[in-house]
């Protein structure tokens, strides 16, 4: 009766999550001497690791003489949920040739999916098909799981289609695996012909959306999902939507679903704050994202790092900085993207001792290994420091082959710097070693070869970047204004306000020429064309109609605040800095690189567009 009962109650404590009384059965258990009793030792297994307590549950498994198959999948699931999918694999290997049942095979799948290993899940997957259990319909919708994070939606589709009874959980693998993949009729086909669909389905749907790009869809799933009424019972869904917002830089929608979340409760919700407070850095405002820090209970690395980074995005350098300071204080540990904005910070300020110091205390304090992004900050930081030796120097002993951003930033600091020579031999290593595909590094290109009046290199930059027909996204911006959004493309005439802003943008012009001797740039114009269609191009960039809109229907005094989907062209930065000045406005500019804060004639990014 001893074993029934000892039984039963360690099924209690896997059930309740109650790891105390576990341990204390366990106790009881080892001095009645019926430890190794098998349906005992593989029921601790299993509760060790639903409670949480991965290395006794591993431990445990190491001391048993025999084991059976229940005893290696309660071993495996248990590292599998202790996000141990590495020793999960580590583990099996060990087995000596032990051949996987249904349940065995659905550990190792959920392990190489929560590993991001494709190729070893193939490997599973080859051994699965010629197995007894290769009809196990859960084991493939682990299958289709591991897939769709894999990102080979076909793959997962071939197996989804033979799976004779499909549950929810497979059918929202698929429909998760088509969104984030971008393939957004297929995941909407499938989502509409989906039995039942619940909170998950359609958080699957968002979720992929948003980790596509598509936040627009995003948006228009979750109204219908607000439409239907779903109830949302997790916050996962609103912590997906406010990443969509962030994105987007939609702060009008961010506001209303933050308003949501408090609605629903979930306003103390860790990851949901988290979410809330780089959305609002993201929509450049940092106030409330300050705000949302600070009225949260608890915070992570990621809180922390949240509001770090977006202060270093804003040009808040010192805040930056201090806040770090707090952080270590309370005893939070930095992780990489922490040190990501913190170079970052340093490099708007041009603080080169202190962007050295947290490069070194990665490793020598925290034991975390530099990644191309951080040498790719600290080179940013060279360069805007006018240490370019140094910065070519570092290129050159990093660990990693350096990219192409990792080359146009070095090349960037070489024309502001005003280093030719430099600059042209590093223009012939990017033109003749790579292939391009940054519209703007051609640009680049050409401007330090027409510094140089190397007219032929001019035109070979040229002459490239038509010959591989590198395709350049029409460029937009939007702009918020009393609680609407309005978007401008690029060469845009048919706007209702269109006199009205073609007549501030001429009398701004005007102005410009007058008191700051501006002179269009043209040399940012690519097409073949006379000088005065470049100019008139410029003219029409969507950030300056942005901008003139912005200054004829906002809150006179108020900031402008500009959303532009491609890098903002060195032309239209210099207008953006005098128009500052001229209306003693500020404008806020995000693009596709950085944000810019444009005041009193200058700009928070110190002229590194």
């Amino acid at each position: 009766m001893l074993i029934p009962h000892y039984l039963h109650q360690l099924q209690l404590c896997a059930r309740n999550r109650t790891l105390t009384t576990a341990k204390s059965l366990h106790a009881h258990i080892v001095k009645l001497g019926i430890a190794q009793c098998c349906p005992l030792a593989n029921t601790l297994v299993n509760v060790y690791g639903k409670c949480g307590a991965a290395s006794h549950a591993h431990q445990l498994f190491d001391e048993m003489p025999q084991r059976d198959h229940i005893a290696w999948a309660s071993v495996l699931t248990a590292l599998n949920q202790a996000n141990l999918s590495g020793k999960t694999l580590s583990v099996f290997s060990s087995s000596g040739g032990l051949r996987p049942d249904d349940f065995l095979f659905s550990a190792l799948v959920k392990a190489c999916a929560n590993l991001g290993s494709v190729k070893h899940g193939k490997q599973v997957h080859c051994h699965f098909i010629v197995s007894e259990y290769s009809h196990d319909d859960v084991v493939k919708s682990s299958l289709v799981d591991m897939y769709a994070k894999g990102d080979l939606p076909d793959s997962a589709k071939a197996v989804f289609d033979s799976i004779r009874l499909k549950t929810t959980i497979s059918w929202t693998a698929m429909i998760s695996g088509f969104a984030k993949s971008g393939r957004k009729e297929e995941a909407l086909e499938l989502f509409r012909q989906i039995p039942v669909k619940n909170l998950y389905s359609w958080t699957a749907l968002i979720s992929g959306f948003v980790q596509s790009g598509k936040g627009l869809e995003a948006f228009s799933v979750f109204i219908e999902m607000r439409r239907e009424r779903v109830d949302i019972l997790d916050p996962l869904v609103l912590s997906s939507i406010v990443g969509a917002c962030a994105n987007l830089a939609a702060s009008i929608a961010g506001r209303q679903v933050h308003g949501l979340v408090i609605a629903l409760g979930f306003d103390s919700c860790v990851f949901i704050s988290n979410a809330l407070i780089d959305m609002y850095a993201k929509c450049s405002d940092v106030v409330s994202a300050k705000d949302i820090f600070s009225r949260m209970r608890h915070r992570d690395v990621v809180s922390w790092t949240s509001l770090i980074v977006g202060m270093a995005q804003h040009g808040q350098a010192e805040k930056a900085l201090a806040l770090y300071d707090d952080m270590v204080s309370h005893g939070v540990k930095p992780n990489e993207v922490t040190f990501v904005g913190l170079i970052y910070a340093c490099s708007h300020v041009g603080f080169v001792a202190k962007g050295r110091e947290l490069f070194q205390s990665m490793t020598k304090d925290y034991g975390i290994r530099p990644s191309l992004q951080h040498y790719t900050c600290l080179l940013d930081l060279l360069g805007r420091s006018g240490l370019l030796d140094e910065a070519e120097n570092l290129i050159h002993s990093m660990p990693f082959l350096p990219d192409e951003p990792t080359w146009a930033a070095l090349l960037s600091a070489c024309k502001r710097q005003g280093q030719g020579q430099m600059g042209v031999r590093i223009a012939d290593h990017l033109l003749g070693s790579f292939k391009l595909k940054d519209p703007s590094t051609y640009i680049l290109l050409s401007n330090i070869y027409a510094s140089a009046s190397l007219w032929g290199k001019v035109s070979e930059a040229r002459r490239k970047l038509g010959d591989m027909e590198v395709r350049k996204d029409p460029g937009y911006s939007s702009v918020e204004v009393r609680k609407e959004t309005e978007v401008f493309y690029a060469g845009e005439t048919s706007h209702p306000l269109k006199d009205e802003i073609f007549g501030l943008l001429k009398k701004l012009e005007e102005e410009m020429r007058r008191r700051k001797g501006y002179v269009p740039d043209t040399n940012w114009i690519l097409h073949d064309m006379d000088e005065q269609e470049k100019e008139k191009l410029l003219f029409w960039h969507s950030e300056r109609s942005a901008v003139a809109y912005g200054l004829l229907k906002a809150v006179p005094g108020t900031p402008i605040q500009i959303v532009k989907n491609l890098r903002v062209c060195g032309d239209c930065h210099v207008v953006l800095k005098h128009i500052s000045e001229i209306t003693e406005r500020e404008i806020i500019v995000r693009d596709a690189t950085r944000y810019h804060h444009f005041k009193g004639g200058k700009c928070s990014c110190n002229d590194f567009w």
